[in-house]
């Protein structure tokens, strides 16, 4: 038998206790990695805990040959991140990745989205992955080595209705992603992105009331959370030692790499710019290059492949 691409790496994996988490841990362990299973065992609002789902996790893993611990900790909280990087270390030995996939929902129009609605997206989200983020770059510092998998969404990127608290948080990632890579390449740190599709419990909070919602829910359900995790351990394993700072979407036997953010057309005046001539001037030159206020439905909209 090969060894798989990523043995004898240790890998944290956040949020894995179920849905595409779970699947990348299960790979990970199945491509030779030792693994933490990171999951307070939430409601899909982040209510409540549970030890079943990263304790079942690591019980599958164990019984398919492979390395793996549990870890309860919450990535929302700074000094448990650092607890949850340490059980890697404590248990293994060292740590060579992380992968930034814990996460909640709370989606609600945003009119009527209140504060904690919003705050508690974040601190799962966007805080939990400077948390485990930063918990690690010390160890990878010190080793010279090692990376991160930000497990984003298409929210994020092209946005949704009804998800402001979990498009911001996730779009957040994304740039901490880049600037990761940015400041970490010296240490030979790399830092990713993929927004993964799978139908799982956080997607099947998706209403269809109506028939176009109705047939999204069909599309999403052709699309296993098994399907994201062979990027995931990719990007984990040394073959990918040059990549760094990207944003890949997967969907279903479909990979993307996805645009940055890049200027598209640009206007100078000799005389500067007033209100009047952007109205006159900068306006017309400037909006057939605007972008639509298209959804990720819109963005992607035929049936996964």
């Amino acid at each position: 038998m090969s060894e798989g691409i990523v043995s004898g790496k240790v890998v944290v994996v956040t949020g894995a206790g179920r849905g595409i988490g779970r699947e990348i841990a299960l790979l990970m362990a199945k491509e030779g990695a030792k693994v933490v299973v990171n999951d307070i065992g939430t409601s899909l609002a982040g209510e409540g805990t549970d030890q079943t789902p990263a304790e079942e996790v690591v019980q599958l893993i164990k019984k398919g040959g492979g390395e793996a611990v549990a870890s309860y900790d919450s990535v929302a909280d700074f000094d448990a991140a650092q607890r949850i990087v340490q059980k890697a270390v404590d248990s293994f030995g060292r740590i060579d990745c992380v992968v930034n996939n814990a996460g909640i929902l709370r989606d609600v129009i945003f009119h009527k989205m209140s504060f904690d609605d919003w705050d508690s997206v974040m601190k799962v989200i966007a805080y939990g992955a400077f948390n485990m983020s930063r918990a690690a770059a010390t160890f990878f510092r010190q080793q010279n080595g090692g990376s991160y998998v930000h497990m984003i969404s298409n929210s994020g990127l092209a946005g949704n209705v009804g998800q402001a608290n979990y498009g911001a948080a996730k779009a957040s990632m994304v740039m901490l992603s880049k600037h990761i890579a940015l400041d970490m390449q010296r240490f030979n740190v790399r830092s990713n992105c993929i927004a993964p599709s799978a139908w799982t419990r956080m997607t099947g909070s998706i209403p269809s009331k109506t028939p176009d919602m109705a047939a999204r829910v069909a599309q999403r359900q052709m699309v296993t959370p098994d399907k994201n995790a062979p990027l995931a351990v990719f990007l984990a394993s040394d073959a990918a030692k040059d990549v760094n700072g990207q944003i890949f979407y997967t969907r279903m036997n479909e990979l993307f790499l996805m645009s940055q953010s890049r200027p598209i057309r640009g206007l100078q005046r000799s005389e500067g710019w007033t209100p009047r001539a952007i109205a006159e001037h900068a306006l017309p030159a400037l909006k057939p290059d605007f972008y639509p206020l298209a959804r990720n439905q819109d963005v992607f909209s035929w049936d996964p492949v």
